[in-house]
């Protein structure tokens, strides 16, 4: 199992403004949850499970900056890159406000970067 506590994710697409969700993820045993934001993204919250082979299942609430607020689900699937940092590949279902479905990726931030503070601030997901 992958432990992806700690672990920085950031969607390698930035809005128009420049900027990319950021996600940090927290783990204890299966238990899998995050906080991100960024980009469109004032504030997300997700929630789940991880498997023996580090696929994460989750339910997500996002609000956005517009003030749309979206749930949804989404699983992850873990790739290795050549580096060793890994690559999450979304599926994600959106139920609220606008139901949709699509397929995304979050790059894991190289260890020793930045990342921006998501409690200061209120800073996508699928």
């Amino acid at each position: 199992m992958i432990d992806y506590n700690g672990r920085t994710f950031r969607n390698p697409e930035t809005g128009p403004d420049g900027t990319a969700p950021v996600a940090t993820y927290h783990q204890d045993g299966e238990l899998v949850w995050a906080e991100a934001a960024g980009g469109e993204v004032r504030r997300c919250v997700l929630a789940g499970t991880c498997d023996a082979d580090g696929v994460i299942t989750m339910g997500y609430t996002l609000v956005l900056h517009s003030g749309e607020i979206a749930i949804g689900r989404c699983v992850s699937t873990p790739e290795r890159l050549d580096d060793g940092r890994i690559v999450l590949r979304e599926e994600w279902e959106r139920y609220e406000p606008i139901p949709a479905k699509g397929t995304s990726a979050i790059e894991e931030v190289p260890s020793g970067t930045a990342a921006p503070n998501l409690t200061a601030t209120a800073p996508e997901g699928g």
